[in-house]
């Protein structure tokens, strides 16, 4: 575990680029299940794989770093989806790779406060890739499924604090939670020496994912769509993850649905009606 705040970004990379990634218990436990299918019916295809085991952000990344590796060894292109990514590597060889992967809650379990911290970075990322995707088919963008797959994953590098930093995860959320005037970033850098988003996409270049989904994950890009999609759809799930009417969504509520309805040429009320139906 890092219990201090590395020097410096190339310090955190060199630091979590090589550290084990541990996936839901659920997802760990499905694996098994899946596993035991296809030895006994041979059924198990890259798709129902991708549907069971893509909602947890971190058995994703997980994936994809190790193909995005097997693709660098072979000099060809990186697949940009989970789907894509288990097609490339093949049946056996993903449950020769996944079939026993590290656990969040044993990984974490003298940490139970850090699996809380997790636990609701998660479900954030979980609603911003469902805004995302709703966003992207209202733009009709036919990338609508690398989009989801952004969002889901803009906030890896908070997800690897918890696990591998997770007294440092801590205190960065209680320093939030104590203020919600604070800036995330400015509250990183005084706690980090780094900002997470600058961290997520040096990791992210670092083990050479694919360029649109480094792209659409990276915040300076925010004129492009597909990088504002996401964008607004982690913003939107972030200021409203304690609830609709809490203070603080109220007062960011109004700034986030004026962006939304220009991206999406809607007026503001009908922007706000489709992003409260979304949450339903």
């Amino acid at each position: 575990m890092i219990d201090r705040a590395l020097p410096h970004l190339q310090a955190w990379t060199d630091a979590l680029a090589e550290a084990d990634i541990p996936v839901l218990p659920s997802t760990a436990l499905r694996i098994a299940e899946l596993q035991a299918l296809e030895e006994a019916k041979g059924t198990v295809d890259a798709h129902l794989l991708s549907q069971d085991l893509g909602g947890d952000p971190l058995m994703t990344l997980k994936v994809l770093v190790h193909v995005s590796r097997y693709c660098t060894r072979l000099s060809v292109e990186p697949p940009e989806t989970l789907t894509g990514a288990i097609l490339m590597q093949g049946i056996g060889p993903f449950f020769t790779a996944f079939g026993q992967p590290a656990r969040v809650d044993e990984w974490l379990a003298d940490h139970p406060e850090a699996m809380d911290g997790l636990q609701a970075v998660l479900r954030r990322s979980r609603r911003a890739a469902h805004f995302a995707y709703s966003f992207a088919l209202h733009r009709q963008d036919e990338d609508a499924v690398i989009v989801h797959g952004a969002a889901l994953l803009h906030d890896f590098a908070e997800m690897l604090l918890w696990c591998h930093a997770p007294a440092l995860a801590q205190a960065l959320s209680q320093r939030l939670a104590e203020d919600h005037t604070l800036r995330s970033a400015d509250v990183q850098r005084e706690l980090l020496g780094v900002e997470l988003g600058d961290l997520a996409q040096a990791l992210m270049r670092r083990w050479q994912l694919p360029d649109l989904l480094v792209r659409c994950t990276d915040d300076r890009h925010a004129h492009h769509p597909q990088v504002r999609t996401v964008m607004l759809s982690v913003r939107i799930a972030r200021h409203t993850q304690y609830g609709w009417l809490e203070e603080h969504t109220q007062a960011s509520l109004p700034d986030d649905v004026a962006e939304v309805a220009q991206l999406l040429t809607l007026s503001n009320d009908a922007a706000l009606r489709k992003i409260q139906d979304l949450d339903d």
